[in-house]
């Protein structure tokens, strides 16, 4: 029961939409009808400013941080029921219940969900969005390139199979979000990052 429990409130924490409730809180414009459309850091970042920019981000991940750091705090829960809340927490951010199950791409999430269960694993995910975003100023690919290391670095350090496999499935749904930003960074379309 406790399970259940936490993993339906770790969807609907998840599915918190900070971007939006940021932005409406400052008087600025629905975040889902402006730049990309989505609800984001990167997108609110563009629009709203670096201050909502970076507020969304932190919220964001704290979204994927707390529902994880319950998880891992329980201790009658097994890895593979750790795992199982931290992709809950993740899902809530992709499809919340609150938008219509339309929700943002999960970098920030991710983020939170990897500080709590492989911060060794994400501090080199982050070294890698960091080269490729210095190198070539695209958001979304150091994204990708994160997202594609990551589950072999949380294999090698945590050599946890259930976590391995709830990696896996995150790494491959940021992916899958970001398959308008692949198409557009092949025709070179993608809008560069400026500081």
């Amino acid at each position: 029961m406790t399970f259940i429990l936490v993993t339906a409130l770790a969807y609907l924490i998840g599915a918190i939409p900070c971007g939006v409730l940021l932005t409406r809180l400052c008087g600025k414009e629905d975040i889902r009808q402006a730049g990309s459309g989505n609800i984001g850091a990167t997108n609110v970042y563009r629009v709203a400013g670096r201050g909502l920019g970076i507020a969304t981000l932190v919220g964001d991940a704290l979204k994927g941080v707390i529902p994880t750091l319950v998880a891992v705090n329980i201790s009658s829960f097994s890895i593979t029921q750790v795992a199982i809340v931290a992709a809950a927490t993740f899902l809530g951010h992709l499809y919340p219940i609150y938008l219509g199950f339309k929700g943002g791409k999960g970098v920030a999430t991710a983020l939170g969900i990897f500080m709590v269960l492989s911060p060794k694993s994400l501090f080199i995910a982050l070294l890698v969005f960091i080269a490729l975003l210095w190198k070539w100023r695209y958001i979304s690919l150091g994204s990708i390139g994160a997202a594609a290391v990551i589950p072999f670095l949380v294999l090698f350090f945590e050599g946890s199979l259930p976590l391995f496999l709830a990696t896996l499935f995150i790494a491959g749904m940021v992916v899958v979000r970001h398959r308008a930003n692949i198409e557009r960074l092949k025709n070179g379309t993608e809008n560069k990052f400026k500081a």
